[in-house]
């Protein structure tokens, strides 16, 4: 047999391509943990930027506690501005004083131009 067979060569590559996947086969484990480690820093900031960010939803429910809690605010003042406005009919001039406050009052916070959109 000659050197130069292709017989001879095919032994020497199976042997070595034995011999690679007898040593990946240890060596799986460490490429996952690295695989792991080089990608945590992109996760990291992932969930940075999740967390600095405010979804559509989020937005929407922020948004409606913010209404409900101005239209609270409205109905509280309304009833204060009858009871008051009641007492200066009555002839109470402090009551008059706080009816007039609180009208001003409603008005800016019913005012269409103020709300923010």
């Amino acid at each position: 047999m000659a050197l130069s067979s292709p017989h001879w060569h095919r032994p020497v590559t199976m042997r070595n391509a034995l011999i690679c996947l007898a040593c990946l086969i240890p060596l799986s484990g460490c490429v996952s943990t690295v695989a792991k480690v080089v990608t945590a820093p992109v996760r990291v900031a992932g969930k940075a930027v999740d967390m600095a960010t405010t979804s559509q939803s989020e937005a929407d429910e922020k948004r409606g506690r913010e209404m409900r809690k101005r239209e609270e605010e409205i109905g509280k003042l309304e009833r204060s501005y009858r009871r008051d406005s009641e007492k200066c009919r009555q002839g109470n001039v402090d009551a008059c004083d706080r009816a007039e406050r609180e009208y001003e009052e409603l008005d800016r916070m019913i005012d269409v131009r103020s709300r923010e959109y």
